[in-house]
């Protein structure tokens, strides 16, 4: 019995599996299985072959969409037909097995980051990185990179335009990752994003002993960024972290 075929056994065998069979019930006829399809003999089998199939076919779908705003709208789209068999595997907490059907979990954890439900492919990174799970080979990056660079991306991207993002969201990238090797140039990324959005909510304190504690942590959080990488673009938040500081310690004085 191969290795993925007694993995996907035990998701069945699991309490939780009944999410797996879920997706088989909810959509027999989604997709053909594959030529072999007489030697796939459990439900849990067939569930994989199909999942792996509906994975292949999306693939397609969207590597023949050019616009950026198209695919996103096509990721969101698909998304609920991976639901229950993503829930299956981390209730049944036993990897991913092999093959095409491995793929499916750490796929959707980009696709959830894509559409901006980020909160959601961070419940996926604890299961990833405990059971070591290997991105696809099309991604080119492991998964603390992944998680890391593409939401410090689009938390920058959003600051840059004058919007706030979710300061939690971001202390929790750094949370799950802290301790991975990452390169120092991704990091910084993430850094500049948590500095200046703890900048921005530290701007709106009224000046104090809080005010000076928020302004001190982004200081830092910039100057992280800045040691990890020289050209990231933080200097002028940091002087400004500097002043505020400075005005809050001649408002409020150390005892």
């Amino acid at each position: 019995m191969s290795l993925a075929r007694r993995h996907r056994e035990k998701i069945l065998a699991a309490q939780h599996a009944a999410a797996v069979l879920d997706f088989v019930a909810a959509a027999p006829d989604a997709a053909p299985l594959p030529a072999s399809g007489a030697n796939i003999s459990t439900p849990a089998d067939r569930a994989a072959a199909q999942i792996a199939l509906r994975l292949t076919h999306d693939l397609r779908r969207l590597k023949e969409i050019r616009s950026i705003d198209l695919k996103i709208a096509a990721k969101r789209e698909m998304l609920p037909e991976y639901q229950s068999w993503v829930a299956g595997l981390v209730a049944a907490d036993a990897g991913v097995g092999s093959g095409t059907a491995a793929e499916v979990l750490p796929t959707i954890m980009v696709w959830l980051i894509d559409t901006g439900a980020y909160m959601d492919a961070l419940d996926l990174v604890p299961f990833m990185f405990a059971h070591r799970v290997a991105m696809p080979s099309r991604y080119q990056r492991d998964a603390a990179t992944i998680v890391v660079e593409e939401i410090a991306d689009a938390a920058n991207k959003a600051q840059g335009a004058g919007a706030a993002f979710p300061i939690d969201i971001l202390l929790r990238v750094e949370d799950l990752t802290d301790t991975h090797d990452i390169h120092d140039e991704v990091r910084a990324k993430l850094f500049k994003a948590v500095g200046t959005e703890q900048l921005t909510e530290a701007e709106d304190m009224e000046a104090g002993p809080a005010a000076l504690a928020a302004l001190t942590a982004a200081r830092d959080s910039l100057r992280e960024a800045q040691r990890l990488h020289s050209r990231i673009g933080v200097s002028t938040k940091i002087k400004k972290a500097d002043k505020l500081i400075a005005a809050n310690l001649a408002a409020f004085p150390p005892e």
